[in-house]
């Protein structure tokens, strides 16, 4: 015969109205709080102002001391000199530059939520050990494989051609756990085991299933990615010799070859190039934030 133990009810204590007050306070922001936030927004948006003021002088203006703190009135020169700079060819880089973080952030997104579901929800023979080789592959730098990579695009014959800094990073290890991380906490395993008992394949999971729940984190993956590779250099610059087919930061780096470097068409030049991220981040920045804090809340 077994006996049960009846445990007495656990008394809640309720909550004071000091209690209520010390929470109030800790959420309400104080003075210092405020000024800092100021500073910080101060910082933030200092470079990008002083780049306008300084795109919209003549050099002269640019090189006086004490400096200019307020916009002229020649951006619109500035900017028409860039474009008609034949030796930078802005246009040609920002085109190039397009194509390459397009299809390079279109490529991370996919395979990475495809190789983040396999890992995070199938079960295969050396799962664990593919995902340790991945995530030692984060933790080499690009400089130290530039060498071998150099050598395989020329035998390829893809130097001073878009494959050569497109195809070798169309996925990436970041991506992967990311994405593998992801999925381990939103996608249920019983919507999961729900699917395949309706006859859903692998891939039709994938597609109608887990790809839905993967959006929050493949905006911010994605839009992480087209910032990333919209403001590569060093590999454009080894493999692009030609200055007839560069990339947006090979444009800006030819406006900077002169002995006598004009300032003011340097920066117009970094304002052209500021711009697409500008507009990205204000049309998908939401994205961003809501999945991050998604991500918050679910872990």
């Amino acid at each position: 015969m077994t006996t049960t133990t009846l445990r007495p009810p656990v008394r809640r204590t309720p909550k004071t109205p000091r209690d209520t007050h010390k929470a109030d306070r800790l959420w309400t922001a104080t003075p210092l709080t405020w000024v800092g936030l100021v500073l910080g927004v101060i910082l933030s948006l200092f470079p990008f102002y002083w780049m306008i003021v300084i795109a919209s002088r003549t050099n002269d203006a640019a090189n006086s001391w004490p400096p200019p703190f307020l916009p002229g009135g020649k951006l619109g020169e500035n900017i028409q000199r860039v474009l008609e700079n034949g030796d930078a060819n802005i246009v040609k880089g920002l085109m190039n530059s397009f194509l390459v973080s397009g299809t390079i952030t279109i490529a991370t997104v996919f395979f990475g939520s495809l190789a983040g579901f396999a890992f995070a929800k199938l079960r295969f023979r050396g799962k664990n050990a593919m995902l340790l080789v991945i995530l030692a592959s984060m933790m080499v730098p690009i400089q130290l494989g530039v060498l071998p990579l150099y050598i395989l695009m020329a035998k390829l014959d893809w130097l001073n051609t878009m494959p050569s800094v497109t195809v070798p990073f169309l996925i990436g290890g970041f991506g992967i756990f990311m994405m593998r991380q992801y999925a381990e906490q939103a996608v249920p395993n019983e919507l999961i085991e729900a699917a395949r008992v309706d006859g859903c394949s692998t891939w039709r999971v994938y597609w109608h299933v887990v790809v839905p729940a993967l959006r929050p984190a493949a905006a911010v993956l994605g839009l992480l990615t087209f910032m990333e590779q919209w403001n590569q250099f060093f590999w454009p610059f080894v493999v692009l010799a030609d200055p007839a087919n560069p990339t947006v930061q090979i444009s800006l780096r030819s406006l900077n070859t002169a002995y006598f470097a004009d300032n003011s068409q340097i920066f117009a030049g970094t304002l052209i190039a500021t711009l697409p991220l500008f507009i990205v981040f204000v049309l998908f920045g939401r994205q961003i934030i809501g999945g991050i804090m998604e991500g918050a809340v679910k872990s």
